[in-house]
């Protein structure tokens, strides 16, 4: 259902996210022709597809605690390109000229597409051409996160097909940029027919994971061009942040301070504190309306209903189904 523009009915919407909780889309019914349960029951009777995404998801969380915020990117990276359809799964082929999605600038620090080629490989044994790899990605994206909790956070509606076109432009116009402004970033996500409450939730994403200082090294030392930095940011958190960087694009930066590997509301109170480490976090405040979602999502409650929500939209963005693309037999490859 399209949300109107109005800033007060936007946040009667939120107050309903909040009361009433996760959206309930009830088995059988579909999301831009995805279904909400059991879509694979028929398909594959003898593999519960979800429990075997969800065990070799967290199975490989376990050992590497970082896999939540890498695949949860990946997810995020995937949809915003073409729809959620794999297609920055897809390697790079000798004798094509045209770069793939994974070549573009934006995806180069992308990683973890090794328990995505576990998972089908497994569910390719058990049920062969018949789970794709852009269900699985949106699946072993929740399990990730979801880890942390030992329950699944969000439903995710299944029945995507993969698509077989990947083309690194596209990343680079379609990806959201972390100096991005608020304006860019609204239109960037209308684009998608996603609004400023998906803009703020899908943002918390930035409450686990890491970045390095070579992406914020203007906003800290050249701003303007005129060697300053972002009046924006807390003076003392970029004292901190310019004593990290000097020198050195290379290192590491909690993209949460304090809170990277905990998947909470803390990145809203640190956003909040004006603590954002990007731009495009800070961006979030320069809009009354954006800002008192910030404000709201401090609470874990509210952050998770409203992120599980805007999940689900993201997750049917330009969504393959039916006929259209194809089922593959291996992730990195059409067929």
């Amino acid at each position: 259902m399209m949300r109107l523009a109005s800033n007060s009915v936007l946040f009667v919407t939120l107050t309903l996210f909040v009361l009433f909780g996760t959206l309930n889309v009830c088995d059988g019914q579909r999301l831009n022709g995805l279904k909400m349960r059991n879509f694979y029951r028929k398909s594959c009777p003898k593999v519960n597809v979800e429990k075997t995404v969800q065990k070799i998801t967290w199975k490989n969380v376990a050992a590497n605690p970082s896999l939540g915020a890498k695949l949860l990117r990946v997810h995020y990276h995937d949809c915003f390109v073409r729809g959620c359809d794999a297609s920055l799964l897809l390697d790079p082929t000798p004798n094509k000229a045209t770069q793939v999605e994974k070549e573009a600038r934006p995806n180069l620090s992308l990683s973890g597409y090794e328990v995505i080629d576990e998972i089908k490989t497994q569910l390719e044994k058990d049920c062969p051409g018949k789970v794709s790899c852009a269900d699985i990605l949106a699946l072993a994206a929740r399990d990730a996160v979801s880890f942390q909790f030992q329950k699944q956070m969000w439903d995710v509606p299944l029945g995507r097909r993969d698509g077989r076109v990947s083309i690194a432009s596209e990343a680079v116009l379609d990806l959201p940029s972390a100096s991005s402004n608020f304006t860019t970033l609204l239109q960037l996500f209308s684009r998608k027919k996603l609004d400023t409450v998906d803009l703020v939730a899908l943002s918390g994403a930035h409450t686990i994971g890491i970045t390095r200082c070579g992406v914020i090294s203007r906003r800290l030392f050249n701003f303007t061009g005129q060697g300053d930095t972002d009046p924006s940011i807390n003076p003392d958190f970029a004292t901190i942040l310019k004593a990290k960087c000097t020198g050195a694009n290379g290192v590491i930066l909690e993209m949460d301070p304090d809170s990277s590997t905990s998947f909470d509301g803390h990145y809203y109170r640190n956003l909040n504190a004006n603590k954002g480490v990007f731009q495009s976090d800070a961006a979030l405040l320069t809009n009354r309306f954006a800002k008192s979602l910030a404000r709201s999502f401090e609470r874990d409650n509210r952050f998770f209903r409203s992120f599980a929500t805007s999940m689900v939209n993201m997750g049917a963005m330009e969504v393959l189904t039916g006929s259209q693309g194809e089922i593959r037999k291996q992730c990195r490859f059409v067929n």
